[in-house]
């Protein structure tokens, strides 16, 4: 079943958006950013979960397999290659723990446990790398060497470190040492985020407690409303950050999946079909739009920049498509990966 949007995007369409991915990939299995762009593991884990959501299984496996390949042996990944090259070795630890939400989502759709064996070794190392730098108010540094907790990663490693839990108990191995780590990083998104690095200016470190699974319920609601009128943009989409008129589709589509999360699908089927005005021709998408604001002097509006179609986005958007699917068209088994029920 290819997931499909009725009046947003239909199966071929998301097939083609899949299929812009691939045109990208190298021959290696890396996802680079865009073509001629660097790779990283968490934006190439996302643009892999979009291709299996979209049924192109054995480009995503070849793109998990680059993953482990990749690995170095104290559980990490360099933040970033650029040709086969690393261009940055400090290890992320945001990119290091993405890995278990990619092979959680592929066990939702194809229940292939010779993959879920196969992957889990790399895994259960990179969790265990990123756990030893939590830090005593529950935050996780950024790297190694930079020693500030970033909200956004810890966010989405927190949901990282959820998968990783429910992985461990299908393959039958204890880690309690990851739950405790959750719950404490949980606690310290839900009542300490003054203690992250301020970054508030971006839209991502308003949603992700929401997306990343430590905010639900009342709380989510009210985090959402509370800079919804700073980034929301109707007709156009999500602004990256509050003080450029510059929406992008990835962004958009991840408060898609959070709405979709905490149940406010009319919300987030706007915002779906708003962000169509970045597709491209060959069903790819544009990073974002820069839109005219009498506030902001600029001698070039309305145009798309960067002037890049970007894999991360097309499997953004495959996903979001994918959630609410299971309301407004078709879903596969993975469509609740961003929600608490998937665990």
């Amino acid at each position: 079943m290819i997931p499909y949007v009725e009046g947003v995007l239909t199966p071929e369409q998301v097939t083609a958006t899949a299929r812009s991915i691939i045109a990208v990939q190298r021959d290696d299995g890396a996802i680079p950013w865009a073509a001629g762009s660097h790779v990283d593991v968490w934006n190439h884990v996302e643009a892999a979960m979009g291709l299996l959501a979209a049924g192109e299984v054995a480009a995503a496996e070849r793109a998990y397999e680059w993953v482990a390949a990749g690995q170095r042996p104290d559980g990490s990944w360099p933040m970033r290659w650029r040709d086969g090259v690393v261009e940055d070795d400090r290890g992320d630890t945001n990119f290091s723990a993405y890995l278990a939400v990619g092979l959680w989502h592929h066990w939702l759709i194809r229940r292939d446990l010779d993959v879920v064996r196969r992957l889990w070794p790399a895994v259960r190392a990179g969790l265990d790398w990123v756990i030893g730098l939590q830090r005593p108010f529950g935050g996780i540094a950024w790297t190694p060497v930079d020693d500030l907790c970033l909200l956004t990663g810890n966010s989405s490693i927190h949901h990282s470190l959820r998968a990783g839990a429910a992985l461990a108990e299908l393959v039958g191995e204890s880690r309690p040492s990851w739950e405790v780590a959750a719950d404490r990083l949980a606690d310290a998104l839900r009542h300490r985020r003054a203690e992250f690095a301020d970054k508030s200016t971006y839209s991502m470190d308003w949603y992700y407690p929401v997306l990343g699974g430590a905010v639900r319920g009342a709380a989510a609601a009210d985090l959402i409303e509370s800079r919804w009128d700073d980034f929301v943009r109707p007709g156009l989409g999500v602004r990256c950050v509050d003080t450029n008129p510059w929406v992008t589709g990835a962004e958009t589509c991840e408060l898609v999946l959070a709405l979709d999360a905490i149940g406010d699908h009319e919300r987030a089927l706007a915002l779906l079909a708003d962000m169509q005005l970045l597709r491209a021709e060959d069903g790819g998408y544009w990073t974002g739009w820069v839109y005219d604001d009498p506030g902001y002097p600029n001698d070039n509006p309305d145009v798309f920049w960067p002037e890049e179609h970007t894999t991360f986005t097309a499997g953004a958007v495959i996903l979001a498509v994918d959630a609410l699917g299971e309301k407004y068209g078709a879903a596969t088994p993975g469509s609740g990966i961003f929600r608490a029920s998937c665990f």
